[in-house]
């Protein structure tokens, strides 16, 4: 790891904007959690079956939780989660625990991703979650976590475009999707790619402070030929030029830029999710990053210290998608796992019938 990586930031809540103060449901009633543990955040969602809510069909979110963890900090080198980083992420756990209990959760699920799946001790780590917790988190491979990102965000589509490409921009690794939306609420999944780089892994391996546009488009470098392999699957570019591809990013990085474009002196959900960004808003912004010292972009509302070492290498994956792919503009998600998850237990609970939770209408289409 760089000597100029910093440690873990204090605490951050960025859902505090979602959690309201409903009364607890009446015995019997369902109440869903949905509990996404990442390389740098461990995220929580409880919600009661509703028609529609703030463009989730489905579902009403009443709770959340999100704290910048920073799990995988050091595994890329390493190979294991540190002691410190597991204590980290141990006690927002047990605060994901108390929320469902206190919200007398019925059906719940909880995932762990890229960190998880690369460490060497994460068993040992599972079974201490369990026993301090309660808690029993299920790790996931590539495929189903791009699969309940896109099943998240698909109720901010627009159906009169036939194909989505929505990408989850972690902090381990990256994932990329491509499909065809379906009449009826459905798609038609058509190919997932998992990128082994997300921004603790990239800001880990080119420094995270003081970066210039050399190493910037070093880190840009790096990812590119990733894209490349997917498009040369995929033909995305062919459907762009006829105007068939619409794009979404769900991801910390595209949520703080559309909050800064915004102007917002402070993060806000409701303002920021289902909001549009377009590709030279993302030029713009990132260029004026990359000019400022880790202390500036530290000064940068919606940035903060907490994700002032991360953001640029944010950016440069995101730099990279969008000139790989021009589409023009993108819509922004603050959803994603969590809500696919949610989905798919409103469905089970709707057919009553066990099945994974990656959605509403989903099928798979093997190239």
């Amino acid at each position: 790891m760089p000597a100029d990586f910093p440690p873990a930031p204090d605490t951050l809540v960025r859902d505090r904007a979602e959690a309201d103060t409903s009364p607890l449901p009446s015995r019997g009633a369902p109440v869903f959690a949905a509990l996404d543990l990442g390389t740098n955040n461990c995220r929580l969602l409880v919600a009661r079956p509703a028609r529609r809510e703030r463009g989730c069909e489905g579902f009403k979110v009443i709770d959340a939780f999100s704290r910048v963890v920073r799990l995988g900090e050091g595994v890329c080198s390493s190979g294991l989660l540190s002691p410190a980083a597991m204590d980290r992420t141990v006690e927002a756990l047990r605060i994901c625990a108390q929320k469902m209990e206190r919200r007398q959760v019925t059906s719940f699920r909880a995932v762990a991703t890229e960190a998880c799946r690369r460490a060497a001790n994460c068993t040992d780590f599972m079974a201490r979650v369990k026993d301090e917790t309660g808690l029993d988190i299920e790790i996931i491979d590539t495929e189903e976590e791009a699969a309940l990102a896109v099943a998240g965000c698909v109720p901010l589509l627009d159906r009169d475009t036939p194909y989505g490409l929505v990408f989850d921009i972690g902090g381990g690794s990256t994932e990329v999707s491509f499909f065809r939306l379906e009449e009826g609420g459905g798609h038609e999944l058509r190919k997932i790619i998992s990128i082994p780089l997300g921004v603790v892994s990239l800001a880990e391996r080119f420094g995270c402070q003081d970066i210039g546009r050399t190493v910037y488009e070093a880190m840009i470098a790096e990812v590119a030929p990733h894209l490349e392999k997917f498009e040369a699957i995929c033909s995305i570019g062919q459907r762009i030029k006829a105007g068939e591809v619409q794009m979404l990013g769900t991801s910390g990085t595209v949520t703080t830029l559309a909050g800064m474009s915004m102007g917002l002196a402070r993060y806000d959900r409701s303002k920021v999710d289902g909001t549009f960004l377009g590709f030279d808003q993302v030029e713009e912004m990132t260029t004026r990053l990359v000019s400022l010292d880790y202390a500036g972009r530290a000064a940068q509302p919606c940035i903060g210290h907490d994700r002032a070492d991360l953001v640029l290498a944010g950016c440069a994956i995101l730099d990279a998608i969008c000139r790989r792919w021009p589409v023009g503009r993108l819509r922004v998600g603050d959803r994603g796992v969590r809500e696919g998850i949610l989905f798919g237990l409103l469905q089970k609970h709707e057919t009553g019938r066990v099945r994974h939770a990656t959605g509403p209408h989903y099928r798979r289409l093997t190239l």
